[in-house]
């Protein structure tokens, strides 16, 4: 049993619903009983409505990053900011030790079915988790990259710079893209965004679950997937054994690598890893849709100081989440240096030479990591 929303007159009811079978038919969903009406969540002047949209939180997730659909229900002031409001997103989670029915937040992450949770649902009528008044970070209309629309696809975890003449902000991560319509050819994208939506070819059947037809690429997920890959921690993706969603390690659970998994879309903790990994979806997706290759250290060298009088700005490069070129990726160091406003080099270099003092990309990715906001 599981619960589902259903919009009547205008607003939006929880039902209790179940799967139905019937031999010869396809499974089809049978409404059991209203639980609650939501109770608006904002003032009525905001609209709550359904966008596509990306939402999710440094705190935790927004149940997994692998979707069925781009449209989430919600209030997103803007086009993107840190302040949209969710509804919650109950399903049932089994029972607590001591026999009660235990629910599921999806959204909020978090549990329902306390007995401060029922005392609470007597005084108000409202079937919502203690969590129901996070903001979540969120982008409506997000990109959305189709790997089939591209001869080349590059996706990285940016963060700030290393080094350079200019101040450096701390920020969080975002997503940075390359996308080429031709083999080595001109990038017709190379730019940040706050997240982005990949779908992909569901014949490559990269989850258990084969009805998830995207994966959003957060800046919590895709940092995570980025220090696990530069810090060689054990990654890996595994399915949640009752539910069959890919499962994701964000904040705490992405630092120590483990057995025993927590599912953020069905609430249920019954996962087993054979050994101690952490998991993310993205984990498939750069192994199956992307060249898996090691980046490969380039011989090309750089002396900042044959350049007096010039802005620099330095990062060590970072393997891809995704990259689909034939082409092998470059390991090395990374530098934009301006003469007079114009960018005179633009290029990954595996020495670089600064003060008379040759740069270390280790110290470089940790500067990054430093003035990175999570």
């Amino acid at each position: 049993m599981f619960i589902e929303r259903k919009v009547n007159h205008g607003k939006v009811e929880l039902w209790k619903c179940e799967w139905e079978n019937l031999p010869g038919e396809p499974a089809r969903k049978k409404f059991i009983a209203k639980v609650a009406e939501e109770q608006p969540l904002v003032p009525e002047s905001s609209a709550v409505h359904e966008e596509a949209a990306i939402c999710w939180s440094y705190g935790r997730t927004l149940g997994n990053i692998a979707v069925f659909s781009p449209k989430i229900l919600g209030s997103f002031p803007d086009k993107s900011g840190n302040d949209a409001i969710l509804p919650c997103d109950l399903v049932h989670a089994g029972k607590y030790r001591h026999g009660a029915e235990r629910w599921w937040c999806r959204t909020h992450q978090t549990h329902w079915g306390t007995k401060a949770d029922h005392q609470a649902y007597e005084r108000s009528g409202e079937f919502v988790c203690a969590n129901r008044t996070q903001l979540m970070n969120y982008v409506t209309s997000p990109l959305v990259v189709n790997a089939n629309d591209y001869a080349e696809v590059g996706i990285w975890c940016s963060l700030p710079a290393a080094m350079s003449t200019y101040d450096i902000p701390s920020r969080p991560p975002k997503i940075h893209v390359h996308l080429r319509k031709e083999p080595n050819g001109k990038k017709v994208v190379d730019r940040d965004y706050d997240a982005i939506s990949f779908v992909y070819n569901a014949s490559l059947e990269l989850f258990a679950n084969q009805e998830i037809e995207r994966v959003n690429i957060t800046p919590p997920a895709a940092y995570e997937f980025l220090y696990a890959l530069e810090f060689d921690r054990e990654l890996s993706c595994i399915n949640c054994s009752h539910c069959r969603y890919p499962h994701l390690d964000l904040g705490d659970f992405a630092v120590k690598p483990h057995r025993k998994h927590f599912c953020g879309n069905c609430g249920r903790d019954s996962t087993w890893s054979t050994k101690k990994i952490i998991s993310t979806p993205l984990k498939p997706l750069h192994d199956h849709v992307g060249k898996a290759k090691k980046p490969v250290r380039v011989a090309r060298s750089l002396n900042l100081d044959d350049h007096p009088g010039s802005d620099y700005t330095i990062w060590a490069s970072t393997p891809a989440i995704l990259w689909t070129a034939e082409r092998e990726q470059e390991e090395g160091i990374h530098v934009h240096v301006h003469k007079d406003k114009r960018r005179i080099i633009d290029e990954t270099f595996g020495e670089v030479i600064l003060n008379g003092e040759h740069l270390n990309r280790d110290e470089l990715i940790q500067l990054m990591v430093e003035r990175t906001v999570k």
